[in-house]
């Protein structure tokens, strides 16, 4: 298994994994994701993997196929006048394969990417998780990540 960003022809394995976040999402709050859609399209990846603010690495198996992705934000927080200025990396988004899930590949690719955050002097990595993916909070309180902040919503 090798990590590396990710490459225009990792495509097609980055959308199949793609449709499956959607579709835990989808079961988790169907009345706010539509099953069998993405959460970005092939030409919005294109611009994705263009742009240096937003890298993808992903974990390529034996035969270069793509494993696990995880999507990358870089933020600062600067001229705030109640913020100090910080640069952090967000994970807009994770994913393992779920026929190779349990292997570490998970960890290995959180490792990495912890790594790469702190070899560019981020201060911290953050993510947002939705309610009742019970599975991701397990993981990733498992790499170390705890609340920073609460969302709450009152349906109408």
């Amino acid at each position: 298994m090798t990590i590396r960003k990710a490459l225009e022809k990792d495509l097609p394995g980055i959308l199949s994994l793609l449709s499956q976040v959607l579709e835990v999402h989808a079961v988790i709050r169907p009345d706010l994701f539509v099953s069998g859609t993405r959460k970005y399209t092939e030409s919005e990846l294109r611009d994705i993997l263009k742009d240096e603010q937003r890298p993808i690495f992903v974990v390529a198996g034996s035969r270069d196929e793509v494993l696990a992705y995880c999507f990358c934000k870089l933020e600062k927080t600067e001229h705030s006048n109640n913020l100090r200025e910080s640069f952090s990396l967000f994970i807009d988004d994770f994913c393992v394969d779920e026929t190779c899930r349990h292997q570490h590949i998970g960890r290995m690719l959180c490792d990495y990417v912890t790594e790469y955050a702190r070899g560019i002097g981020c201060y911290d990595m953050t993510l947002n998780l939705w309610e009742g993916n019970e599975n991701a909070r397990i993981f990733y309180e498992r790499m170390g990540f705890t609340p920073r902040k609460t969302v709450m919503e009152k349906l109408l």
